[in-house]
């Protein structure tokens, strides 16, 4: 049987100011309708497969829990990473936890974050690389080459084998020269960072090859803590683990290392020039996203968020507007965002971790106005859920109904509020929010004290487990 093994961490800095630390690339619908992490899930739905088992960062774990909620994956299949550690531990979890259930299934090992177009032809390398795995091999997806990529790694193949070749050897991102050279040969793929292997081979190779990781993870996998849709790894002992990539972990160590070549349409959407590369286009060869208007502009990736964008004239250009930030690069040039963020990074600014609306498992809010001692927010709570029962040591708040129904408790008293009512929160008040109707709750709240920030709340019971 196969298990999916979906690796969904990273933070895509390459697709800011839209991918940022707390809402990365795989899970925004960058591509269609479906978020990237959902369209990974669904384009298994033809394999013979045990359920997905995701594994993302602990500051993802709702927004993941959520995505798989909608599309009615979601069955306590979520591991936490404490901190990252690259894939070859987090593999290593993945194949620890099918083994705590005694299983040894065929791990499909996939990153939520790439786009396939043909869904055919990925089924139809999973079948080939299915038998290759049950005789104990380690595959790898080649994807076959479309022109000289520099920013890809690079899979040699060496014999010919059933259905793959024997890898010769893993290399780096080439420059372009090399890139052409490798494409002139015809014995060169690029690295997809997807894998198929059974999880007891997997452990027994990461066992040789890196003992240190292989008795971290194992460590880290004694005593798990189950908790809601997660499994929670120990902290201290994934902590510890040494962080390596499956390639330099094991598949460049291994003696069953094959590659299966894979012509899908593949892309890993690691720049905003590739994401046009891959986009629907007018006939002007611009894409546009949201409200865009466009004037003898061509060749374009345009996206608007909220309001107006136009051009005028531009070409080969990326423009980028989200709430709080706009970007505008030129499309060969787009590598160098990574730049910027570690600008914003440097200057203790908060845009390249966090959008201005922010997801929590209760819902959203958007801070739409702000100064010296107030802040608005726009709330909007799904029905049924229900904020922590908290305090706030340095502000006040007002919360109006704009519609739906309000169960609003403070300080043990409850009232129901409807559409232009409200209620006024003290400071140090104990209270909480919940929605009881069946339609979402979308409310103003306005602070006002000496200090706003979300660090101000002193949490007494939180039915999503947070401190």
């Amino acid at each position: 049987m196969i298990l999916p093994v979906i690796m969904a961490g990273g933070t895509g800095s390459r697709l800011w100011p839209l991918s940022r630390d707390l809402m990365p690339k795989q899970f925004l619908k960058l591509n269609g309708a479906d978020t990237m992490l959902q369209a990974t899930v669904k384009r298994l739905k033809n394999l013979d497969a045990l359920p997905p088992l995701v594994i993302c960062n602990e500051e993802h774990r709702f927004i993941a829990a959520e995505q798989l909620r909608q599309i009615n994956q979601l069955d306590h299949n979520i591991i936490l990473e404490p901190v990252g550690r690259n894939t070859a531990p987090a593999i290593a979890l993945a194949a620890l936890a099918a083994a705590k259930k005694s299983q040894d299934p065929l791990l499909l090992v996939l990153a939520a974050d790439h786009v396939i177009a043909d869904t055919p032809a990925f089924e139809q390398a999973v079948a080939q690389a299915q038998q290759l795995a049950k005789n104990d091999k380690l595959v790898t997806f080649g994807i076959v080459p479309t022109h000289a990529e520099t920013g890809y790694g690079y899979i040699c193949r060496g014999e010919a084998t059933a259905n793959a070749f024997a890898v010769k050897r893993f290399v780096e991102k080439p420059d372009a020269a090399t890139a052409e050279q490798y494409i002139a040969g015809g014995d060169y793929y690029w690295n997809s960072g997807m894998f198929m292997f059974k999880a007891s081979r997997y452990l027994a190779e990461l066992k040789q090859h890196r003992p240190d990781i292989y008795e971290a993870c194992e460590q880290a996998m004694a005593e798990v803590d189950p908790d809601l849709d997660f499994i929670r790894v120990n902290k201290e002992a994934f902590v510890a683990c040494p962080d390596d990539s499956v390639d330099y972990a094991v598949m460049e160590k291994t003696a069953a290392a094959v590659v299966v070549p894979l012509d899908a349409g593949w892309s890993d959407v690691g720049s905003w020039s590739s994401l046009w590369d891959i986009s629907s286009k007018d006939t002007d060869g611009n894409v546009c996203n949201g409200d865009v208007l466009n004037v003898g502009s061509k060749n374009n990736y345009v996206f608007a968020e909220t309001g107006l964008v136009a051009t005028v004239g531009l070409q080969d250009v990326v423009v980028v507007q989200t709430k709080d930030a706009v970007l505008v690069a030129a499309k060969d040039k787009v590598q160098d965002i990574k730049k910027v963020v570690q600008q914003l990074k440097a200057s203790g600014r908060s845009e390249h971790r966090i959008h201005r609306e922010v997801y929590r498992p209760w819902g959203k809010y958007d801070s739409i106005d702000n100064g010296e001692r107030y802040q608005v927010k726009r709330i909007t709570v799904k029905p049924g859920e229900k904020l922590s029962i908290q305090m706030h040591h340095h502000r006040a708040e007002h919360w109006i109904v704009v519609s739906g129904t309000a169960n609003v408790t403070v300080d043990g008293k409850d009232t129901l509020l409807s559409e232009n009512q409200s209620v006024y929160i003290p400071l140090g008040a104990i209270h909480a929010l919940e929605n009881p109707g069946k339609i979402p709750l979308e409310l103003i709240e306005v602070q006002s004290g000496s200090y706003l920030g979300e660090d101000d709340i002193v949490r007494f019971s939180d039915r999503y487990g947070r401190a």
